[in-house]
């Protein structure tokens, strides 16, 4: 998190857009590996429910948390940009895999160039848009002591995610829950767990912008380049069709529900309540997954 501030003070990029890109990317880093390790290894349900879940999960656990730790005020590139762009990548991936049950290899490819030009967007016109907020306390860091914190965290998030998951799958497949179960509540919460970890440090930090952008860039990042890059790598196809009867709609209905919170009771802004109402979102989809 400290690599990533010190990163937009020395590119003057604002934080929001930092959080949208270097730190998602980094948060997005245990669900690509997993991802395209299950899917190399015959399990894609595993890499989609990765996937999947970890998009609810962090809409509605992370979120939710964090909000109910501390209110965030929700900036106007939320609506405009933000929230239109993470329904959109949504949507594409679910048209892509729902009428086939496969994520073929120009459909991964489409998802990625659609990344691109996101962060193109973003680095170009938003750069100049949102209004940064600093705390007099950022001070820039040397360029070799921002890299060599990214690279670091980078490392432990790849490793710790690592160990926990495969304890997390060993612990799954010995109580005889499928690849799917799996991949949607315990390995997902599992990568779930750097998101989490990065917003309840901004909010303690008092960097919400990164917080909330974290978490919406997070779930751009998870479609369209973590599903994106694995099915260039090998298709993905769907064996529990649960993931398509179920799965992908509450991905779709936590992402949407979001877009009322922000403006109810109170315009942009999420307080504790919201929180409540994420976390029992949550709690009502992981109950109807697992019964």
């Amino acid at each position: 998190m400290k690599s990533a501030v010190a990163l937009s003070l020395k590119l003057s990029i604002p934080k929001v857009v930092i959080g949208m890109t270097v730190v998602s990317f980094a948060t997005s880093a245990p669900e690509l590996i997993v991802s395209i390790t299950a899917a190399l290894e015959g399990s894609p349900d595993l890499a989609l429910g990765n996937v999947v879940g970890s998009n609810i999960a962090n809409l509605g656990l992370v979120l939710g948390v964090t909000v109910v730790l501390g209110s965030i005020d929700v900036r106007k590139s939320f609506y405009t940009t933000d929230w239109p762009v993470m329904m959109m990548a949504s949507i594409l991936f679910v048209g892509f895999i729902y009428y086939d049950g496969v994520l073929e290899k120009y459909e991964g490819i489409i998802m990625v160039l659609f990344l691109v030009l996101f962060l193109v967007y973003l680095l170009r016109f938003q750069k100049t848009k949102v209004v940064d907020e600093l705390p007099e306390d950022d001070k820039p860091l040397p360029l070799y002591k921002t890299i060599s914190l990214l690279a670091m965290g980078g490392v432990a998030l790849w490793g710790g995610s690592e160990l926990l998951i495969q304890g997390a799958k060993n612990l799954a497949s010995a109580l005889g829950v499928s690849e799917r179960v799996i991949g949607i509540t315990v390995v997902s919460v599992g990568t779930s767990i750097p998101e989490l970890a990065a917003s309840i440090i901004a909010i303690l930090k008092k960097e919400k912008a990164i917080s909330v952008g974290n978490l919406i860039g997070s779930n751009i990042f998870n479609v369209l380049a973590v599903l994106g890059i694995t099915s260039i790598i090998t298709p993905v196809r769907v064996i529990d069709q649960g993931l398509l009867t179920s799965d992908v709609f509450w991905m779709l209905g936590i992402s949407f529900v979001i877009l009322p919170l922000v403006f109810l009771p109170k315009k942009l802004r999420l307080g504790w309540r919201d929180g409540l109402i994420l976390i029992g979102l949550y709690s009502t989809f992981v109950y109807f997954t697992v019964k």
